[in-house]
């Protein structure tokens, strides 16, 4: 599985901020804009907290499988597979989700500040936008731990992620 890249994770941030901003701009020059719904910050920090505790239990096992500590459950490779393909999708989702939020509240913000319901959807977009940034974290750390070691053998290729 390729390792997924923080520039491609930030190219997506920044792509879906700009759209999303000129879009809100746009949206708000015909009509209203649709809130921010007071949950997303919530459901992205609910998944920081799975792909976090899934990357700790998953780490503190393989540091038990490679120091061979007897009765330590072993890691099923399909499992980390699958746990560092979620991390992969939440990233990436969370990278346009959060960019979507940011370029939101970005316009929620600046434009028409004064309004005290604009300033509780910027709020919430940038509790969102933080909150995905943990889902980015939560899922790099889970790639990092889900790496296999170096190949010592100069015939093979250095291994790639599980």
């Amino acid at each position: 599985m390729k390792e997924l890249r923080i520039r491609i994770l930030v190219g997506v941030f920044a792509v879906a901020g700009v759209l999303s901003w000129a879009g809100a701009r746009l949206w708000d020059s015909l009509g209203t804009l649709p809130s921010v719904p007071v949950a997303a910050p919530i459901v992205l920090g609910a998944i920081a907290a799975v792909l976090l505790a899934t990357a700790l239990s998953l780490r503190s096992r393989l540091k038990a499988q490679r120091e061979r500590v007897p009765g330590a459950k072993g890691v099923d490779p399909m499992m980390a597979a699958r746990a560092l393909l979620f991390g992969q999708a939440s990233a990436l989702v969370a990278a346009l989700v959060s960019g979507m939020y940011g370029g939101a509240g970005l316009f929620l913000a600046t434009e028409r500040s004064d309004v005290p319901a604009r300033g509780d959807q910027a709020l919430y977009a940038g509790l969102a936008v933080v909150a995905g940034i943990a889902v980015i974290a939560a899922a790099v750390f889970l790639q990092r731990v889900c790496r296999l070691p170096e190949d010592q053998d100069d015939d093979h290729p250095p291994a790639a992620t599980a």
